[in-house]
């Protein structure tokens, strides 16, 4: 299941095992929290137990197994966490067996960071929470809810252009929520122009600022964008390599074929990013998008070999996209 529905299972009862995974941090915790908070445990110091690191390997496992027998105290259940939990060979036939039988009153969760579906999610007897990386329409629906839950009267539009400026993060999007609520208090109205107001751009963000407007030919938004980034850390040659991956997808986008979704999986972008790619290739056309990817990789190439500074490399990439 999605970490979205884990709420919602969770009223329906507790599962006796979950393997919990998935590269978002904020998923993954607020997953744990969750299913702890539900077995309502009185006696965490006793019936809350995490093991990690080796004792999850070898004959060492076989002692943490039997551990998942033992009696909570004065609770209801006993709630043991295994942290980076990746068995393979004997290791993962020892716990096959755990799961043919798992004890009724152990709740276990396996936590782990890893992005791909681990040989334990093809095993029968457990509940796989994914907390892997959302779309942007299941993060603006998730943090929509978020925000109502805050007490706060959240618009679609605002809602969408914040998980934009907070680069999909959605541990950033939870602490902004909270900061909203105590700035604008109960029943306070989530608009645009609050989330332009009080939300900070995510470098990420302001990089595909800056890239968009050197798509559209804006020099002035270009110029005030460029001196933000480089005002607050940000250096020529990083810069330079937005520019030159921003040209560098437009130029792909413009010989590809297929649905917005089918390119998106085989160039590691969002579906929306895609669509607004192509937007932005038929403003400048299939040929100027090839012509920009391949003469700021030359001067990126050039300013590794050491035959130009950053500064001088950036400047000819700028004069090249907007003088030509």
């Amino acid at each position: 299941m999605k970490f979205t529905e884990l709420a919602r299972d969770l009223k329906e009862g507790i599962r006796r095992v979950y393997l919990i995974q998935g590269e978002e941090a904020y998923f993954r915790d607020h997953a744990v929290s969750s299913v702890r908070a539900a077995c309502g445990l009185t006696q965490p110091a006793l019936n809350d137990v995490r093991y990690e690191g080796e004792v999850l390997k070898g004959e060492k496992l076989s002692e943490v197994l039997a551990s998942l027998t033992t009696l909570p105290f004065f609770d209801e259940f006993r709630l043991v966490r295994l942290y980076e939990f990746y068995p393979t060979g004997k290791d993962l036939e020892r716990f096959s067996a755990y799961l043919s039988a798992p004890c009724e009153t152990t709740v276990l969760l396996i936590v782990n960071t890893g992005a791909k579906k681990s040989e334990l999610a093809k095993k029968k007897g457990l509940t796989f929470v994914d907390c892997g990386r959302e779309s942007e329409d299941v993060l603006c629906r998730w943090l929509f809810g978020l925000a109502r839950r805050a007490k706060l009267a959240p618009e679609s539009d605002a809602v969408a252009l914040m998980v934009r400026y907070c680069n999909f993060d959605a541990a950033r999007m939870s602490l902004e929520i909270r900061k909203l609520a105590v700035l604008l208090g109960e029943g306070g109205a989530l608009t645009k122009e609050v989330v332009e107001a009080y939300v900070a751009k995510d470098v990420d963000y302001k990089i595909y600022e800056l890239t968009q407007a050197a798509s559209r030919g804006n020099g002035t938004v270009f110029s005030e964008i460029l001196h933000d980034l480089l005002e607050k850390g940000s250096d020529e040659n990083a810069v330079l390599g937005a520019l030159t991956s921003h040209f560098r997808t437009l130029a792909e986008i413009a010989s590809m074929k297929g649905t917005d979704e089918e390119i998106a999986k085989l160039i590691g972008i969002k579906p929306y990013a895609v669509r607004k790619n192509r937007e932005t290739v038929v403003r400048l056309g299939k040929g100027r998008a090839r012509e920009l990817y391949a003469a700021l990789y030359e001067l990126s190439a050039g300013m590794r070999c050491g035959n130009s500074t950053k500064s001088g490399a950036l400047s000819a990439a700028i004069a090249k996209i907007f003088f030509g």
